[in-house]
């Protein structure tokens, strides 16, 4: 002990006031109030219903039909007592890509209803558009030029109209859900 040290420490604390016995706090045994709210995620708002809520059912209609529609007549034709028609299938490549761009807007729709979404950097409504587009590039590839694979075909058949229908309903479809999400 110090001189200094040892002349107060008999002094008791009573008399002077600002000398009062303090506690010190225990850190480890804090108070943990109220809980923090959890982080939610993000909830993707109801529809309100009208034109604008429609983008849903125009996408995947329009997917089913598009998907559909490759298994229709594409072409038709008649040759020397032979009536022909010829699927969207069956035209090449071009006609099995229109129907699995049909299969994927499908397949996103359904993943979006059962709960998965895509990441935010890629927009849904984005997505669905390109293939939208992809799809109608393909269906009037098909539309301008007959492949020579399935000639006698001088006409185009009701199959390849429908899915040009169904490619531009695709593309609505995305516009309409790109406006639910603005």
């Amino acid at each position: 002990m110090t001189p200094l040290t040892h002349r107060f420490s008999n002094v008791p604390t009573e008399l002077i006031p600002i000398l009062t016995p303090v506690e010190t706090p225990d850190f480890f045994e804090l108070d943990p109030g109220p809980p923090a709210p959890a982080a939610e995620a993000y909830v993707r708002p109801a529809p309100t219903g009208g034109l604008w809520s429609a983008g849903d059912r125009i996408t995947w209609i329009a997917g089913l039909i598009l998907m559909l529609s490759s298994f229709m007549g594409w072409y038709s034709g008649s040759g020397v007592g032979v009536t022909l028609s010829v699927i969207g299938w069956h035209t090449g490549t071009l006609g099995k890509l229109v129907f699995f761009l049909g299969l994927a807007i499908i397949v996103i729709v359904a993943l979006r209803e059962l709960g998965f979404e895509l990441p935010p950097s890629v927009p849904e409504s984005l997505l669905i558009l390109a293939l939208g587009a992809l799809a109608l590039i393909f269906v009037l590839i098909r539309l301008i030029s007959i492949p020579d694979s399935v000639l006698p075909a001088d006409g185009r058949g009701i199959g390849l109209w429908i899915s040009v229908v169904a490619a531009l309903g695709v593309i609505v479809g995305g516009l309409l859900r790109a406006a639910e999400e603005l």
